[in-house]
């Protein structure tokens, strides 16, 4: 085995990133051929990497450096918990401060009577201990057949082998990997955009609530567990649901008791706005949230499953001597609470989530401006959240061959231009922190139109786009 801790230079890190770090979502042949940008140091909105060159980050790490990076109070917050106490086992009849504070807090800010907290080590984690919580809660009702999924297309729901099976994205499911399939089943994707042609928003609705009824009669509701639903969709586009459509399905989880799982691993801690979305924006008191990534704006790995009274007063009934045998060496990890506490801290004192909500109508106004580009086809989201939908024909939506990957074609030029988008096969999105200033929007926008308009430059000269398709408008 041959040390190589001490190389410094770009092409060495890079290399030696090839040769040892396998990276989630990997693309193996082009990462053997590219390899990886090496990130040297962030501050606020702002990335940069090991040659020096400064990005504006508009994905804000994936989804969570909610306040902004190098605050030196939540490296102050995190130094001094590991000076104070780095570790304590949390295990049966033993606790640490800061997870206890951070599990009130959190039991205060979620709506409803979701007032207990399983911690886990991120989003999927959560996601997966929210499973097996609804494992034991129907068993201990005396419901062991009650253990089907609901979920969506298109959803994303972290990358376990359970969560990822829950989730619907086609493009996570490759056939080299296997998935659960016999006991989780995915409803159509709620995104008007691509809903039948001539149908209104509101008839569109009907047609997804049937959908979902009709499945639940066919499957049983006695067999249905629960339905898993982030409140906008995260790494699956951004889509925003039609109008009702979550007070809609909430009901019907009701009528036919299945619990209601709100994945706000994305959506909570100020991304739109609120603590969480759930009830705030969507009017849903959920049966169990799941969060995590803005919960300590990603300055430690932490995550969460929030649930309701309900569920806890039937697995902790007396007189059963029953063990909840689940949790991890890393549940309420003290250093990573502390950091949730400090960073909850600052966007109290800081009022970021009001900020969001007089900022994040301004993102989606100048996002929106990029519509009369050719290929965009739709610019969609809420708050800080948006995703750029890329397409070959405006008018029919027909996108382009996944081949041309059209999202890393413009995310790469964007980050030739000092910006930082995420692609997704043919969308771009977007998640800047919440303390982004209308400056930087500004730039965000106009650099994002240059790396578009390149990128069609490109298109055309090899084939794949008519010139005459620059005057072409939806």
């Amino acid at each position: 085995m041959t040390l190589h801790s001490a190389a410094t230079s770009t092409d060495q890190l890079v290399e030696l990133d090839k040769q040892h770090f396998t990276h989630p979502w990997t693309v193996f042949d082009v990462f053997a051929e590219q390899g990886a940008l090496p990130i040297a140091s962030a501050d606020g909105c702002y990335i940069t990497d090991s040659n020096g060159k400064r990005y504006l980050d508009a994905v804000g790490g994936l989804w969570c450096t909610n306040i902004g990076l190098g605050r030196t109070e939540m490296a102050d917050a995190i130094a001094e918990q590991c000076r104070t106490m780095a570790f304590a086992n949390p295990f049966v009849d033993m606790t640490n401060i800061p997870a206890t504070q951070l599990a009130a807090k959190l039991a205060e800010l979620a709506p409803g009577d979701l007032n207990h907290v399983i911690f886990t080590c991120g989003g999927s984690t959560a996601v997966d201990s929210s499973y097996r919580l609804i494992q034991y809660y129907q068993n201990c009702r005396g419901k062991p057949e009650k253990k089907h999924i609901l979920s969506r297309k298109n959803s994303y729901h972290g990358s376990t082998y359970l969560s990822m099976s829950i989730g619907g994205k086609a493009g996570d499911h490759p056939p080299e990997f296997d998935f659960i399939k016999d006991f989780i089943h995915h409803l159509s994707c709620p995104n008007y955009y691509r809903a039948p042609a001539g149908l209104s928003e509101t008839d569109y609705l009907q047609l997804l609530l049937q959908e979902m009824e009709e499945r639940i009669l066919q499957l049983g509701p006695e067999r249905i567990a629960a339905f898993y639903a982030e409140p906008v969709f995260g790494a699956g586009g951004v889509i925003v649901p039609p109008a009702g459509y979550h007070h809609a399905t909430w009901a019907l989880c009701k009528k036919y008791d299945i619990l209601y799982v709100s994945d706000e691993v994305v959506t909570s801690f100020g991304r739109l706005g609120h603590w969480f979305a759930s009830w705030d924006l969507f009017g849903i008191k959920p049966d169990i949230i799941t969060t995590a990534k803005g919960i300590t704006s990603g300055y430690q790995p932490l995550g969460a499953c929030i649930y309701s009274d309900r569920i806890h007063q039937v697995i902790s009934e007396p007189g059963h001597g029953r063990c909840f045998a689940h949790g991890f060496t890393y549940s309420g990890h003290p250093v990573a609470c502390a950091a949730a506490l400090k960073n909850i801290e600052i966007i109290e004192r800081e009022q970021l989530l009001q900020r969001v909500q007089q900022i994040g109508p301004y993102f989606q106004q100048q996002m929106k401006t990029l519509e009369d580009l050719p290929i965009v086809g739709q610019v969609r989201g809420q708050q800080l959240m948006v995703c750029v939908e890329n397409v070959r024909d405006k008018v029919s939506k027909a996108l382009f061959p996944e081949e041309l990957d059209i999202g890393k074609r413009i995310a790469d030029h964007a980050e030739d231009l000092g910006l930082i988008v995420r692609p997704i096969v043919h969308l771009n999105v977007m998640s800047p922190p919440l303390t982004i200033t209308k400056a930087q929007v500004d730039t965000i926008v106009a650099t994002l139109r240059q790396a578009i308009e390149r990128t069609i430059v490109d298109l055309q000269a090899e084939g794949h786009l008519p010139a005459s398709q620059q005057q072409k408008r939806a």
